[in-house]
């Protein structure tokens, strides 16, 4: 069975590229509108991975990894955030499993994404 991510991104490219390299690694890849509820989208997908940007459009990353992690039903989501900024510390203590600064190497992800301790 092929882990599910879901995407949190608001940029249309990085969005496609995800996808295409996503499903070449066996991944099943969807994607959430950056102004839509990601909690329900969670719930509705039920994804393994969540693969979040820090700036959502109008939404904060940050704001919304914290909201998941309050939630018992989420527990088990990986969380991965992103940012052109160094934000990892901020991500990771919000509740993010991993941080990964853009740009990054598509190796570097997969990695990220095969990384399964908590």
């Amino acid at each position: 069975m092929s882990k599910k991510v879901l995407i949190a991104e608001d940029d249309s490219t990085m969005i496609t590229l995800l996808h295409t390299l996503l499903k070449m690694e066996g991944y099943e890849a969807s994607s959430v509108d950056v102004d839509a509820d990601v909690s329900a989208e969670i719930q509705r997908i039920k994804p393994d991975v969540l693969f979040m940007d820090v700036h959502l459009g109008q939404q904060s990353g940050l704001d919304i990894v914290e909201s998941i992690r309050n939630r018992p039903e989420f527990k088990a989501l990986r969380i991965v955030m992103t940012s052109g900024l160094d934000l990892r510390e901020d991500c990771l203590r919000r509740g993010a499993d991993a941080f990964i600064l853009k740009p990054f190497m598509p190796d570097e992800l997969l990695e990220l994404l095969k990384d399964d301790s908590r």
